[in-house]
């Protein structure tokens, strides 16, 4: 795992569609890069998350989110990912709406796929979820953003506000994968939520296959010869052996 930069240089990330971000589908050694954000309220272990998935390692207090962004690779189907994962700072509602700074909609417009984390002790972040992933779909419109609902704190049952029965239920109707993760207990859980967004964005990735042209299709065919014309020559070599044989 190697820090990459701090979040306010996503500004100087190129726009979709230019020359440049054809570029961003490569990361380090021509391998394919796969870019996720981690977005949700503050204090429900984003960042704790994110290093779990990178290190293995739990750590359980971090200073104030800078917003840091991560790469290492990983295996999907064979081929080696370089993944990219962008921490952001907490999200704010005020007046009943989400309150996103420019910079965390940049670092959702860059984002490849999105993770959306909720804490199971936080019944307000559970709350967020709805809001939060129509917001990363507007900034994504006319395509169809991978996402992943994750409810942590899952060992926290003796304060728990939310049953991640309510998390498995908005995911389906959202259109989403969800998983119930521990952070502090369990490593395998965290993989498999990042692992199926890897997954998802590598095949949308992979160029639309078309079946290659038969090599006999590129060489002209030699026209086949005219029956018609065969049985001709063969009964002019019948009747010259007639002859022949007559003569003799």
């Amino acid at each position: 795992m190697r820090l990459i930069q701090n979040m306010c240089t996503i500004a100087e990330y190129p726009a979709q569609g230019s020359a440049a971000a054809a570029d961003c589908f490569l990361g380090a050694a021509g391998r394919r890069l796969v870019k996720i954000a981690v977005v949700g309220a503050s204090g429900v272990g984003k960042t704790a998350l994110v290093v779990r998935f990178l290190t293995k390692r739990f750590i359980g207090d971090y200073e104030r989110n800078a917003g840091n962004l991560y790469t290492r690779q990983v295996q999907i189907e064979g081929e080696t990912l370089a993944i990219q994962v962008q921490d952001t700072p907490g999200i704010q509602v005020h007046e009943n709406s989400l309150s996103c700074s420019e910079q965390l909609n940049r670092c959702i417009r860059w984002a490849d796929a999105v993770v959306i984390v909720f804490s199971i002790t936080d019944y307000k972040s559970y709350e967020l979820i709805g809001q939060l992933h129509q917001h990363v779909q507007q900034l994504h419109l006319g395509t169809r953003l991978p996402v992943v609902v994750v409810a942590n704190k899952a060992d926290l049952l003796h304060i728990k506000q939310v049953d991640p029965q309510l998390g498995l239920q908005l995911a389906s109707v959202l259109g989403c994968a969800f998983y119930e993760v521990s952070v502090s207990e369990n490593y395998n859980d965290v993989y498999n939520a990042f692992h199926v967004l890897c997954k998802e964005v590598s095949r949308k990735q992979q160029p639309s296959s078309t079946p290659e042209k038969r090599r006999t299709s590129l060489i002209p065919r030699p026209k086949s010869p005219n029956m018609q014309d065969l049985k001709r020559r063969f009964k002019q070599a019948l009747s010259a052996k007639v002859r022949t044989v007559t003569s003799v």
